[in-house]
């Protein structure tokens, strides 16, 4: 298995950091009690709980002195908006966290951001790429990741080396799927790129329905579309895009953020997918990062 990625560490390394500045001379003898809130059915759920695991087995090994001890409560927040702000509001008022971690979906992280503002409990979320969540407003939300919107210049750089003039974006019908649009169709306008029609799929959409959709995008001129969806919905779409046809040559299909996700898919979900374009994050290769994933 891969170590955790940088961010998890570098989030016990603020967490830290802040706990010694807030409890003065007396860091090395209380405990640092940490909330995490995450959809623990989930991969990606799954994936932070064991990544924050090894981040804290990672950072003390290398910090041995410290004697100060994060304390972990994790809450399943149940894949659900309101569970996950009653999970915030029980770790916030009965154990008293004072920092939470997650929650994980951007939808959950709008108003668990709200119950931490008002308790005045910091909520980093390293999973929320919402482009709409804001420390503006909320000057208690950190989030420590870049938000879905870094993504479309990319793509519309893509677009313009090919010369495509049109493109259907493809996205689930979400916060998440929605909120990347509005900065996608912006930057598409920058390259002289016409977007003529929406596909949007519900989450509750049945297999017959999301061929159905595909069958309407086989008689439009467009050839050129853009996926925008979590890892469930994705994997769902291009099962019935290989099954329609809609792979074959002449047409062309682009993936945000759910590229990222793709080692982690079922083989046959990644056959499914021969011939997409992605883009995803690039870590530069150095010697630190080397070290960082033996």
């Amino acid at each position: 298995m891969e170590k955790p990625t940088g961010v998890i560490v570098f989030l016990f390394t603020f967490i830290l950091f802040a706990a010694a500045q807030r409890n003065g001379s007396n860091i090395m003898e209380n405990p640092f009690h940490v909330g995490v809130i995450l959809d623990l059915t989930t991969l990606v759920g799954k994936m932070g709980q064991t990544s924050i695991s090894m981040a804290i087995d990672d950072f003390y090994s290398i910090n041995s002195n410290y004697t100060t001890r994060l304390v972990l409560h994790t809450k399943d927040s149940g894949n659900d908006v309101v569970q996950a702000a009653s999970a915030a509001l029980d770790l916030i008022e009965k154990i008293e966290v004072q920092v939470i971690i997650g929650p994980q979906k951007s939808s959950q992280a709008a108003l668990v951001s709200y119950v931490g503002n008002k308790s005045h409990v910091p909520i980093i979320s390293f999973t929320a790429t919402s482009p709409s969540l804001s420390s503006a407003l909320t000057p208690y939300f950190v989030r420590a990741t870049f938000d879905d919107a870094v993504q479309v210049d990319s793509i519309s750089s893509i677009i313009r080396a090919y010369g495509w003039r049109e493109v259907v974006p493809v996205y689930e019908d979400s916060d998440y799927g929605r909120g990347i649009i509005p900065y996608l169709i912006d930057s598409l306008e920058q390259v002289d790129c016409r977007v003529p029609y929406r596909s949007v799929i519900s989450l509750v959409a049945t297999d017959d329905q999301i061929i159905e959709e595909l069958y309407k995008l086989m008689t439009m001129q467009t050839r050129v579309f853009i996926v925008h969806m979590s890892v469930p919905m994705g994997s769902r779409l291009f099962r019935k895009v290989n099954e329609a046809g809609l792979m074959s040559q002449g047409y062309a299909w682009i993936m945000t953020g759910l590229t990222s996700l793709v080692e982690s898919l079922d083989p046959s979900i990644i056959a499914s997918m021969q011939g997409t374009i992605g883009v995803r994050l690039y870590v530069p290769k150095s010697r630190k990062l080397d070290h960082f994933a033996r």
